[in-house]
């Protein structure tokens, strides 16, 4: 049963890019206090897989499949809101997508894409929202940036790139909306167990980028459980915290990053001349799953994070023995 103090119970919440991963569990974890959720995704049917989840749960979920980058999602969205819960309360701006690649090998439209994604959408959706935030006495905007918005690791240029961006919107928009009633969080999580690697696309060599991204998020000292960030997501926002840094090793990066930027980016360039180039013939846009048969990795280097990604419906590697 919620609690019944918690302050989203009998709220009304919209999480983008809840299908799978940690949207999903964003919206389970809302749904566990207490509030009507809002799920919004691209892919159809892992999207009416997961309102059935949370419906089999005992939750009052509904669904509606959109692509938050075309002009017209804030407002069909906002309508499906409108129409099934009424005004909206809490607005988790969480879809994403992660290129994994030397700049090499990227183009501006992998660039494009994730500004588009990550930042845009976002914007859009939240300046839609506003009004319905602006009148709940719950009103919150959750925006689930990286730490990769603060610090630019290397092979993820747009993905750091957008993420940054994401990060300086959230925060400058809670100083914005100070003395208005809205909430606004900023949540730059590390790496998490959520099965991300078999969603990313790979440029480049991807087979050589799987390898390394795959393991770095499957590793339990390096990567997160995902379920334990929801709630602390969850957690933080209803204590309307201003940020929010997931995983130890995302805490200790930041602290560093503002006390010795120069060390900083010297090791980031250490970082970078270690991981695999580019190849003569760079490929593009390798979904993870195919990368991991390219890739030669054990299927034990990433177990911790295979089995994250079936139980939260990311797709499947067949990466060998």
């Amino acid at each position: 049963m919620p609690a019944p103090s918690h302050r989203f119970m009998g709220r009304t919440a919209l999480v983008t890019g809840s299908s799978r991963g940690l949207g999903l569990l964003i919206a389970r974890e809302l749904a566990h206090h207490g509030a009507r959720v809002m799920l919004c995704a691209r892919d159809a049917h892992a999207l009416a897989q997961a309102e059935r989840q949370l419906r089999a749960e005992g939750s009052d979920a509904a669904s509606f499949t959109c692509d938050v980058t075309e002009p017209d999602a804030p407002s069909e969205l906002l309508d499906a809101v409108h129409e099934r819960f009424g005004s909206l309360d809490l607005l988790v701006n969480n879809a994403g997508i992660i290129q994994v690649g030397p700049l090499a090998a990227l183009r501006e439209q992998d660039f494009r894409q994730a500004m588009e994604t990550m930042y845009f959408a976002p914007l859009r959706l939240t300046l839609a929202t506003l009004p319905d935030l602006r009148a709940s006495r719950a009103g919150t905007v959750v925006t689930v940036s990286s730490v990769g918005g603060r610090i630019p690791a290397p092979h993820l240029l747009p993905y750091v790139a957008a993420k940054f961006a994401a990060a300086g919107f959230s925060q400058g928009l809670r100083a914005e909306l100070a003395g208005t009633g809205v909430s606004v969080t900023t949540v730059l999580p590390g790496l998490m167990r959520t099965g991300s690697h078999t969603a990313a696309r790979f440029h480049g060599r991807p087979g050589a980028e799987y390898g390394w991204f795959a393991a770095a998020a499957s590793l339990p000292l390096l990567s997160m459980d995902a379920e334990r960030a929801a709630r602390a997501i969850v957690r933080a926002a209803e204590r309307r915290r201003p940020e929010l840094i997931l995983t130890p090793a995302a805490k200790i990066g930041v602290r560093v990053q503002g006390l010795a930027p120069a060390t900083t980016s010297r090791l980031l360039a250490l970082v970078a001349r270690a991981l695999p180039a580019a190849g003569d013939r760079p490929l593009h846009d390798v979904q993870g799953a195919e990368a991991a048969e390219l890739s030669g990795l054990p299927s034990w280097v990433t177990a911790l994070g295979d089995r994250a990604g079936a139980r939260f419906a990311e797709p499947r590697p067949n990466n060998g023995p």
